[in-house]
């Protein structure tokens, strides 16, 4: 799905998964200083959008999804997840309740998987789930931001800005107002610096919750039983994950960034060390310069200095050991 606003001057394409959206608009720390004032907005009209709607949405999703959402009141936006029986991640949503449908947007080209599996789960519940990708454009306004919402949009609004469902035919016209646009470089290097982890970044086949910090704002601990709870519980209340989501701050002095799975060491074992982990995201942030977040070994010491391939790196806890 390609963006009309890529023809916005300066529109840089974005590659990989974020295909379709600009990276940037030709200033990278520029367009993250203005979402981190609050101002401006991001393109995401790339991410796949679902709906579900029928009197039974919220009690039908309760039962597959991680997050308590059987009495979500209208209007208050939440993210779930859905796991394999094993616990793995297979599916983040990003939802809201309008008081008649819920929303969800999720990562670009995961939305037939999942309309797949909601669709075998529908038995006699009364819904009807329906991808909405075709017709609606996701937009992200920043914390702080006093850009207006259009009527036609539903909102959902997060400690991080505002989450616009809009009507794709309006995404020009919405653009035009709520200037100036930033590109997904600049929304990824804020997410990396709030520590949000991102389904296939942060993510491989066998990531459960725990190691990313998804317990409580994705997985409700007090909830009934969905597909994967019991790795859930099991880890909670008897042991600990594997592995751990942690923040780097790279060497300022090297030209290229450490890619996505690039292998992490232990700066004391030298170049042929054993891996210890690898990065999910790196970025170049407007203040903190190249970061990352990476997924270790749970019992790195967190005082341990790492290597991301030749990147000297030193680390700050996410999930705690």
């Amino acid at each position: 799905m390609k963006s009309p606003l890529l023809s916005l001057p300066g529109a840089v394409p974005a590659e990989g998964v974020d295909e379709g959206v600009a990276a940037h608009y030709g200033d990278l720390f520029r367009e993250q200083r203005a979402l981190a004032d609050g101002t401006g907005f991001v393109d995401l009209s790339h991410r796949g959008v679902v709906t579900v709607t029928g009197d039974d949405r919220l009690s039908w999703l309760h039962l597959l999804l991680t997050q308590h959402v059987s009495d979500l009141p209208a209007g208050q936006a939440t993210e779930a997840l859905i796991l394999s029986a094993n616990g793995h991640i297979e599916h983040a949503l990003y939802l809201v309740d309008d008081g008649t449908t819920v929303w969800a947007h999720v990562e670009p080209g995961t939305q037939e998987a999942l309309i797949a599996y909601l669709e075998s789960m529908k038995f006699f519940y009364r819904v009807e789930v329906a991808d909405r990708t075709a017709d609606t454009a996701v937009v992200h306004l920043p914390a702080g931001s006093i850009a207006q919402a259009p009527d036609s949009a539903a909102v959902r609004e997060t400690p991080y800005g505002r989450d616009l469902f809009l009507p794709r035919e309006e995404l020009e016209a919405f653009a035009d107002r709520a200037g100036p646009a930033a590109g997904i470089l600049a929304h990824e290097a804020l997410r990396v610096e709030q520590h949000r982890p991102r389904l296939g970044f942060e993510t491989d086949h066998r990531t459960i919750p725990h190691e990313l910090g998804w317990i409580g704002t994705a997985v409700h601990l007090q909830k009934g039983c969905y597909r994967g709870q019991e790795t859930v519980a099991r880890v909670h209340n008897l042991g600990k994950p594997p592995r751990r989501l942690v923040f780097l701050h790279l060497d300022g002095s090297e030209v290229h960034l450490p890619p996505n799975g690039a292998e992490i060491r232990l700066a004391d074992d030298g170049p042929d060390g054993r891996k210890i982990g690898f990065v999910t995201t790196s970025a170049r942030h407007h203040e903190l310069g190249p970061v990352a977040l990476a997924l270790i070994k749970r019992n790195v010491p967190v005082d341990a200095r790492l290597m991301a391939e030749d990147t000297a790196a030193a680390q700050e806890p996410v999930v705690e050991p």
